[in-house]
């Protein structure tokens, strides 16, 4: 979604209302895409100080995430709030600062940043899940395997057997 900020930085407005819905489908984090359900949703103001255009608003979207232990896809809400500063003056480059060179910002690479940041590490479809066999794979949330669960470290086989009453 670009955004024109010609009026901001003529001075001619000094706040700028937003209200958008970004139509994106994927997102991607360099080693996992996620699929959004729903339209992400931005509201929020674009505000002039000086040479410093301030982005400051709330987002809300609903992405299709896997569950890091069984694998199964699951809906995620994601609503989070995001404040950037920008400007178009070379001689204001600052680390909190992005600057762009052009009238125009393009705002889908900021929301898609800050919600890859904003998703958790270990993404679970509930906190309970049980996850997935180790040995035959079978989700244990939704069945039971009849995998024998023989757990023994190969280094302490010996020291079982001296314990065992056989």
């Amino acid at each position: 979604m670009i955004i024109d900020i010609s009026d901001l930085n003529g001075k001619k407005v000094t706040e700028k209302k937003l209200q958008l819905t970004l139509e994106v489908n994927k997102i991607c984090d360099g080693t996992e895409t996620y699929d959004v359900v729903e339209p992400m949703v931005f509201n929020g103001m674009l505000k002039s100080v000086g040479d410093i255009i301030n982005l400051n608003g709330a987002l809300e979207a609903k992405l299709k995430l896997a569950c890091s232990r069984c694998l199964q896809k699951f809906d995620y809400s994601v609503d989070i709030e995001i404040h950037e500063k920008f400007t178009t003056n070379p001689e204001n480059r600052d680390d909190e600062v992005i600057f762009i060179d052009n009238e125009k910002l393009d705002i889908t690479e900021i929301v898609e940043n800050t919600i890859i940041l904003s998703l958790p590490i270990k993404k679970l479809c509930s906190e309970d899940c049980k996850g997935l066999c180790q040995s035959c794979g079978a989700n244990l949330n939704s069945s039971t395997c009849k995998c024998k669960n023989d757990d023994t470290d190969p280094r302490l086989a010996k020291l079982k057997e001296l314990f065992s009453n056989d």
